[in-house]
């Protein structure tokens, strides 16, 4: 396949197509919004910056081609016939998966098993299944349509955090709810119940210009069209700018206010953001202009029971009213009551995204 232009996907979280869209917008695509992600429209270099740049998708799957099939054996002849020398090498092992839905091939896996034995005797690449290289398939209303996927592990894993929580925010997650709350690197925040600081990460770096995935490795840097010197050139030309804001993370737990230190410190923002063990109810207010509170406190579905927890939320909505007039809080919680416990005046919530099996939603006030 040359460079000519082609689809590429952008998987989001589930509930999080809207924001990662704006972002998309924001790097000069031009997103179509899908159900479970994000359409542009690009080449081989816009795989590896959005690989490099999206902090809101989880993984970047290249539309490579496809043709039309009305059986099995019109699909193992065809995909035979597929420039997969083009895409793939012959010493990187790969794995297909299938999905079909109103054609004529409906099992996928036998449609799965042609297009493996078509990969191997054709190119020679071997099939495993623990390959870093994935094939996606999908079979539709008869038209066989090929993705690679150039990520390899999600995108969330930004190769610089190693200590996390018990319960901890997905880092695509966390910087798209702090896109839903205003965020644009300008503002202070504040993140009460940091946890392993994953909030707090997000908003230094995008604060200081960083590329969220500058730390780790793709599955596209093992592709046959892969151009080594064009991805350096690409990673060298993202430079740090000048932070005017304030990061400021509190925890009550001191082994947790050390981890976050530590995975600040691994990501390079150590000097940008202040931990500091705090219980919620003495929490001050900062001594900085008005920004945005936001926490992933505790709900009780996946660390214990909720009966305690509406008093902690109560207490959490007293610390802001009485403390934090002119800024914006935002709240992430599976539970409508316990956010509603705060007693904060907060806009509808905002829609429901799957995070580890729960339904959560951000709720979010405007300034106090």
């Amino acid at each position: 396949m040359s460079d000519n232009h082609f689809e590429i996907f952008l998987v989001a979280t589930p509930g999080l197509e809207a924001p990662l869209a704006a972002e998309a917008a924001a790097l000069g695509w031009q997103p179509v919004l899908q159900t479970g992600g994000v359409t542009v429209t690009g080449d081989w270099s816009d795989v590896r910056r959005a690989n490099l740049m999206l902090r809101g998708a989880t993984r970047v799957l290249a539309r490579i081609g496809g043709f039309r099939a009305m059986h099995l054996a019109q699909l193992d002849k065809r995909a035979r016939k597929f420039p997969w020398a083009d895409i793939l090498r012959p010493d990187q092992p790969v794995k297909v998966e299938a999905v079909c839905k109103a054609s004529k091939i409906y099992h996928a896996g036998a449609a799965t098993q042609r297009i493996e034995r078509a990969i191997t005797e054709e190119l020679g690449a071997p099939i495993a299944a623990d390959a870093p290289m994935t094939i996606k398939t999908r079979i539709e209303d008869d038209l066989v349509t090929f993705s690679i996927d150039t990520t390899g592990e999600s995108l969330h894993k930004r190769g610089h955090k190693v200590a996390v929580a018990k319960a901890p925010m997905r880092e695509t997650m966390a910087a798209m709810f702090l896109s839903e709350m205003g965020f644009d690197g300008m503002q202070s925040v504040l993140d009460p119940m940091c946890g392993s600081g994953t909030f707090l990460l997000e908003a230094a770096e995008i604060a200081a210009g960083l590329a969220p995935s500058r730390s780790r490795s793709f599955a596209f840097e093992q592709l046959a069209n892969h151009d080594p010197d064009a991805w350096d050139r690409m990673k060298a030309q993202v430079t740090r700018r000048p932070v005017g804001a304030t990061f400021l993370g509190r925890d009550r737990d001191p082994g947790a206010i050390r981890m976050s230190r530590a995975n600040a410190e691994r990501a390079g923002v150590e000097d940008l953001i202040r931990f500091e063990a705090c219980q919620i109810a003495d929490l001050e207010r900062p001594d900085c202009d008005p920004g945005i509170v936001i926490l992933n406190p505790p709900y009780g579905a996946r660390i214990g029971n909720k009966g305690p927890l509406f008093g902690l939320h109560a207490t959490m909505g007293e610390v802001f009213r009485s403390r934090f007039q002119g800024w914006r809080i935002g709240i992430v919680t599976s539970e409508a009551g316990l956010a509603k416990a705060t007693g904060l005046p907060f806009k509808p919530a905002g829609p429901i995204v799957a995070h580890g099996g729960l339904k959560v939603r951000l709720w979010q006030t405007g300034p106090l």
